[in-house]
């Protein structure tokens, strides 16, 4: 009975937080509508500006490598 009760333990483990490229790439689409729409202050531009150049080349480097792996497989 304990090795039930052992797998059941093991089964109920909470799942990792995952983060996808698709998510981030829903994230970059999020916040370019944002800064079109006027949603952040003149003084909140820089620092959004920033995130968001730094995940666009993220994006620019990860998505065409991700492809070619693909198209490799």
């Amino acid at each position: 009975m304990s090795e039930e009760v052992q797998g059941s333990q093991e089964q109920e483990a909470p799942k990792a937080p995952e983060l996808t490229v698709t998510d981030l790439q829903n994230i970059r689409a999020i916040i370019d509508i944002s800064a079109t729409r006027g949603t952040f202050k003149a003084s909140e531009m820089v620092g959004v500006g920033q995130v968001y150049a730094k995940l666009d080349a993220f994006l620019n480097a990860v998505v065409p490598a991700q492809a070619a792996q693909q198209a490799g497989q």
